[in-house]
């Protein structure tokens, strides 16, 4: 099993051991400043099975971290530097200009289209800009943590892979639910975005990779598959638009 979508922390050695014994034996830490970029892939070289996806968070888009889109670009060329971002627009918190945000994002496309690499999506209350961008991206788009039904039909259409976190298990998202029934079994990819967004059984935790279990098997159950058979399937989905 493979977790699409993980902030780690200091414990991460800690964090990536408890989740190896939880059967889950890959996992994209994934980077968002030039700092955490270095840390997630010595992460990497120090771990078998540990990839990184690299980018600058549109919180960060005010900041001078805006200006290391460069440094982002020179490490993607390591053999563990997987995919861009997560990069996008958050209009939620706002903590940063909307230009700011566009600008950013703009450039990080770029450095998607020139490595090749799949850029990873953030997006909250800016669901139009967003996909006013991605409509013009030729390149692998990955929607992580995906809680934005306004963006499947696109995503079905254009052959984005959506990737479904922790909340898709809460009591109360059927609406993320039936989005997970409707993606493609080739696209759909399963992430805990930790160490946000515990899934329900531990719900109140901090989360961690360890924890894409209980995803696995609220995606399972919504989609009326077999948990091991589906767990294949986003194992597979991932080695494809990761190039694992």
């Amino acid at each position: 099993m493979i977790d699409t979508h993980a902030h780690l922390g200091d414990d991460a050695d800690d964090v990536i051991a408890r989740a190896r014994d939880a059967g889950v034996t890959r996992l994209v830490a994934v980077a968002t400043t030039l700092s955490g970029a270095h840390d997630a892939l010595a992460l990497a070289d120090r771990h078998e099975g540990v990839y990184a996806s690299l980018g600058i968070h549109p919180h960060e888009a005010g900041s001078r971290e805006a200006e290391q889109v460069a440094g982002i670009r020179a490490l993607l060329g390591h053999p563990k530097a997987v995919a861009v971002g997560e990069t996008g627009l958050d209009y939620f918190r706002d903590y940063a200009p909307h230009d700011a945000q566009q600008r950013l994002f703009g450039q990080q496309l770029e450095v998607a289209r020139e490595t090749g690499k799949p850029v990873v999506i953030h997006t909250r209350a800016a669901d139009d800009d967003v996909l006013a961008r991605l409509v013009q991206h030729e390149g692998l788009v990955i929607l992580h943590c995906f809680s934005s039904p306004s963006l499947l039909e696109p995503a079905l259409e254009r052959g984005w892979y959506v990737s479904f976190a922790g909340n898709v298990t809460y009591k109360s998202a059927y609406d993320l639910r039936a989005a997970a029934r409707a993606v493609r079994a080739d696209r759909i990819l399963a992430e805990t975005d930790s160490p946000y967004l515990a899934p329900q059984p531990v719900r109140g935790q901090r989360n961690e990779p360890a924890y894409v279990v209980h995803t696995l098997e609220a995606l399972a159950q919504a989609r009326g598959e077999d948990p091991d058979r589906l767990a294949q399937q986003i194992d597979a989905n991932a080695d494809e638009v990761f190039g694992l």
